[in-house]
Order: C-alpha cells, then sequence, then structure tokens
C-alpha cells in the first residue's frame, strides 16, 4: 500500500469520525427540542382555562338582571330577608367580576408565553439546522474529491460540528440552571493559567477579525476554589461575545485586578452597546437586543445566561454596563479567591 493511499485512508476514517460525533449531538439537539416542544404544549393547554372566562360573565349578567328584576318587582320597602338577598347578590356579582379579570390576565399571560415558546422553538431550530447545510453538501461530496481536499473538507466539518456542541451545551446549562441540576466540580485552581489559556483561544478569532486585543493580568498568584473548565466557559462567553459585537478595527481590553480576596475581570469594547431598554434583561435568556440581532443574527441569547449562572455557582457576581447604541459595552465578573 502506497503512502499516499494510506493517508486517504486515514483521512476518511477522520472525516467520519466527525459525522459520527455529529449524529451524537445531533441526537442531543433533538432532545433538547423536544423539551422546548413539551414546554409550547403546556402553555398551550393552559389556555384551555381561559375558556370559563366567558361562563363567568355570563353568570354575572344574569345575577344583574336577577337583582334588577327583583327590586323592579318590590313595591313596598324591602324586608330585612330581601335586602340581605340583594346584598349577597352584590358580594357575588363583584367577586365574579373580579374572577372574571384575574382569568382574562391569565389568558394574556398564557398567550405571551405561547408566543415566546413558538419564537424560542423557531430559533432553536434555525440556529441547529444553519450547521447542517454545509456539512450536508461535504459529506455528499466528501466521495469525489481529491485527496489533498480532505484536510480542508474536515476543517470545515469539525467547526461546524463545534458550533453545534455550543448550541447544544448552552441550551442544556440552562436547562439544567432552572432546574437547579447545575452541577460545579470544585478544586484549588490556578486561576491566572485558565486567564492565559482564554486569551490565547480568544486571540485568533479577534485577529482575524482585525480587532486590537489589549490584557492586563496581575503578576502574583491567583487561586481560586472552582471548576476550571466552567471558569474557562464564563471566560470565552464574554470574551467571543466583545468579538462578536464589536466591528472590523475596533478595541477589546480585558484588566484583571486582585484586592481583598476578590477577583475582579473586567471586559470592555467599543462595539455596538446595548440600548437602556435591553440592558436590564441582557442575562435573560432568549433576549437579545433589536440592534445586536442585525449587526449579528447568530446566537440564542443564552450566553450571558449561562455566564450569570456559572459566576453565580462559584459565589461571585457579574454586571453589564453601557451608554446605549453604539457606545461599547463592560462586562464585570467578581469572584471571592481562595484565602
Amino acid at each position: 500500500m502506497s503512502k499516499s493511499g494510506g493517508g486517504d485512508e486515514r483521512e476518511v476514517a477522520s472525516a467520519a469520525h466527525e459525522l459520527f460525533l455529529l449524529g451524537r449531538k445531533t441526537v442531543e439537539a433533538r432532545a433538547v427540542l423536544a423539551a422546548l416542544q413539551q414546554q409550547l404544549s403546556d402553555a398551550n393547554s393552559r389556555l384551555v382555562d381561559t375558556r370559563h372566562v366567558e361562563q363567568l360573565i355570563e353568570a354575572n349578567q344574569q345575577l344583574v338582571l336577577a337583582m334588577l328584576l327583583a327590586q323592579s318587582d318590590a313595591v313596598a320597602t324591602p324586608r330585612l330577608e330581601e335586602q340581605q338577598l340583594f346584598q349577597e347578590l352584590r358580594e357575588a356579582n363583584a367577586q365574579l367580576v373580579i374572577a372574571a379579570l384575574s382569568a382574562q390576565d391569565l389568558q394574556a399571560i398564557a398567550e405571551r408565553a405561547l408566543g415566546e415558546q413558538k419564537s424560542i422553538l423557531a430559533t432553536v431550530a434555525h440556529e441547529l439546522r444553519n450547521p447542517l447545510t454545509p456539512i450536508s453538501l461535504i459529506a455528499e461530496r466528501m466521495v469525489r474529491l481529491p485527496s489533498d481536499q480532505l484536510p480542508r473538507m474536515r476543517e470545515l466539518i469539525d467547526g461546524q460540528v463545534q458550533h453545534i456542541s455550543q448550541l447544544v451545551d448552552d441550551l442544556l446549562d440552562v436547562s439544567r440552571a432552572s432546574a437547579g441540576k447545575l452541577r460545579i466540580n470544585r478544586s484549588e485552581v490556578d486561576m491566572l493559567r485558565i486567564l492565559n489559556a482564554a486569551v490565547d483561544a480568544c486571540s485568533p478569532v479577534m485577529i482575524a477579525r482585525h480587532q486590537q486585543f489589549d490584557v492586563q493580568l496581575p503578576d502574583c498568584t491567583l487561586t481560586l476554589n472552582g471548576d476550571a473548565g466552567r471558569l474557562a466557559q464564563i471566560l470565552h462567553n464574554l470574551l467571543a461575545n466583545a468579538a462578536k459585537y464589536t466591528p472590523a478595527g475596533g478595541n477589546i481590553r480585558m484588566v484583571v485586578t486582585a484586592a481583598a480576596e476578590v477577583l475582579r475581570i473586567s471586559i470592555a469594547d467599543n462595539g455596538i452597546g446595548v440600548t437602556a431598554k435591553a440592558l436590564p434583561f441582557i442575562f435573560d435568556p432568549y433576549v437579545q437586543d433589536t440592534h445586536a440581532i442585525g449587526f449579528n443574527g447568530t446566537g440564542l441569547g443564552i450566553g450571558l445566561t449561562v455566564v450569570r449562572e456559572l459566576v453565580e455557582a462559584h459565589g461571585g457576581t457579574v454586571t453589564g454596563m453601557s451608554e446605549g447604541h453604539d457606545k461599547g459595552s463592560e462586562f464585570v465578573v467578581t469572584l471571592p479567591l481562595s484565602v
């Protein structure tokens, strides 16, 4: 067997392995979509309860008519029993009106929840479907491709699989956090090492976007009791967001300080910023600023939700600041250092 033949077989085997990984991630994605579909069904079933509104209003009208008829038939001054009956009718009428209004409020809430669930489900399906299109095209062409193009095709598949993996992982993290099942495997970790690794991982993306990335790290030991993988995830999400919403040629800056046994990480940019209307809700799941969608229409709006849950699970805080549209943004994470 020639060396070139052996190389082709390895490339095909590698591509097959990537497709296997994609299959596993697709199964996880379907599970997430099934869970969202169940939530959608639950919200829809709650709307059935609002049918009682019409019945309550009809009963209210009948009571009012009964009161008017009773009053019109009374020629003389009503007796004590009649006055008591009128009072009971008025109280029952008031309670029915209150119940009808409450039911209408519940209907409006349920309809909004149903609309949000439909929007979320459509967004998730769209984001998970996007990477599958190039993967399908590559898989169809792979058999006919020359061997020298296989490495490039493998890189493309790997990139799309990683994108799907990140989406599914974020969805699962949000689901676990809402159910109180987010796991943190704590140990004493070298935070400076994690910071440097995050800088090395995110720098190529910023270089490709022609963005200036400035980093200031303290020259001291930073020991933290936490989950190394989750802490890296926090940094990656924030740095990726900064790169994603900063135009080409923009500036991104990460400043890390340590004082009074508290680690402070500031990640600031001069990108598109956050509007005052969206700023109070940027850590809520599936929330995206309108102009952010127009600038970069990808993502589910859950990256910052994951950041908040992970930071709080480590006993820290995260805040977001922006002066408005096109005025940049800053996210500050504080974490307790080990004594």
